[in-house]
């Protein structure tokens, strides 16, 4: 029988619903420590990105995985270099076999553990130093040094897009693993607490949910939406993560438009009941990584209208309405199709849940995963 694996994980914020990082590390933990593997994250301290309400009241264990907190500067761009330096010591000095480092910013440190001898696997999330909030100064470099150093030192990068895959073949000749994130069948709720919250039924509205950042293309949804005729809402979903300055942006961008839902933050029955009721669900984005909330939404059985990007393309495949990214005109026209044609989204719904539930599933990323860790 093979040896129970002791695995140190960091790079997340802590186990929550905060981002796409933070639900993988949650899923690959949660069934690791099931297989029977010795599993510790390394969290933040802190409060979550929406608010101290959402906090999970420091738990030291959660479903059989050790949970422990790591000193950090609470300061915008501090906080994860702070705590990823911290993580990456007591995961170097820890006895552990595995250290598996989330994103390429605090894979910065990925040389302390492999210093100490332990076996590091990366996992490059996305090409962050392209998003809008690192574009400028220090945080775009600190983070393309990451990427730099997982090349080097980390024993096995995993990739969650075959583009990013490409990228570091083209760019580093080096070789990588494409393991996609998962999704778990959900069971598709009916509209009660978003009936009496929000006034919304099934069918009544088009949802996007998600972080409100630049990248996630949301002024483009705003902009087109606006101009789409319709008696249903646009309802926007998600906390603003960093930036409420554009969350200001986007809530006078929709002035005038009373149609225009902002519902901040939402977890448990409320998420998923806005998954279960929406007519669409869409992803504009100019960039992602793997789109989480994409494959969640049409595990839902939900018809979904995103970009043309490769990470959403290779996702969908012909199960999805498609624009052309940043392209607001062609984003409404497509919107305004949808509104117009409820067979065409019907035929969409009937065919999503199965299909991605078929083609993604956390037990083979874990499977795959697990590979990796003890490969010699």
């Amino acid at each position: 029988m093979s040896k129970k694996l002791a695995i140190a994980m960091f790079g997340q914020k802590r186990l929550s619903r905060e981002g796409g990082v933070e639900i993988v590390v949650k899923e690959l933990c949660t069934r690791m420590a099931q297989n029977g593997c010795d599993v510790t994250c390394y969290n933040r301290a802190g409060h979550h990105v929406s608010g101290a309400e959402y906090d999970d009241a420091g738990k030291t264990e959660y479903k059989g995985i050790r949970q422990k907190s790591v000193p950090t500067i609470e300061r915008r761009g501090l906080a994860a270099v702070s705590s990823s330096f911290f993580a990456a010591l007591y995961s170097a000095f820890g006895r552990y076999d595995v250290v598996h480092i989330h994103a390429e910013g605090p894979a910065f440190f990925c040389w302390i553990p492999k210093l100490f001898g332990k076996r590091v696997i990366s996992t490059i999330h996305g090409l962050d130093w392209a998003r809008e909030k690192w574009k400028f100064g220090v945080g775009s470099k600190f983070i393309r040094q990451g990427e730099k150093n997982a090349v080097k030192y980390a024993d096995e990068i995993i990739v969650l897009s075959k583009g990013v895959q490409k990228y570091f073949m083209e760019t580093y000749g080096r070789e990588t693993h494409f393991i996609p994130n998962g999704v778990n069948r959900p069971e598709v709720r009916e509209a009660k607490l978003i009936t009496d919250h929000f006034g919304l039924e099934k069918d009544s509205y088009i949802l996007f949910l998600g972080r409100l950042v630049p990248e996630k293309g949301i002024r483009y949804l705003v902009e087109a939406f606006k101009n789409v005729k319709t008696d249903k809402k646009m309802v926007i979903a998600g906390g603003s993560s960093d930036t409420d300055s554009f969350m200001g942006e986007l809530k006078e961008l929709a002035k005038g438009d009373d149609r225009i839902l902002f519902t901040g933050f939402v977890q448990g029955a409320m998420l998923e009941e806005l998954y279960s009721n929406a007519y669409i669900y869409t992803l504009p984005s100019d960039l992602e990584g793997m789109p989480l909330s994409l494959l969640e939404a049409m595990s839902y059985g939900n018809c979904c209208l995103v970009s043309d990007i490769p990470e959403c393309a290779e996702v969908v495949e012909d199960k999805a309405l498609i624009f052309k990214k940043s392209d607001v005109k062609d984003l409404q026209e497509k919107l305004q199709d949808a509104c117009d044609h409820p067979e065409m989204v019907m035929k969409m719904k009937k065919q999503a849940a199965d299909f991605i539930c078929e083609k993604y599933n956390w037990d083979d990323v874990v499977k795959e995963t697990m590979k990796l860790y003890r490969r010699k």
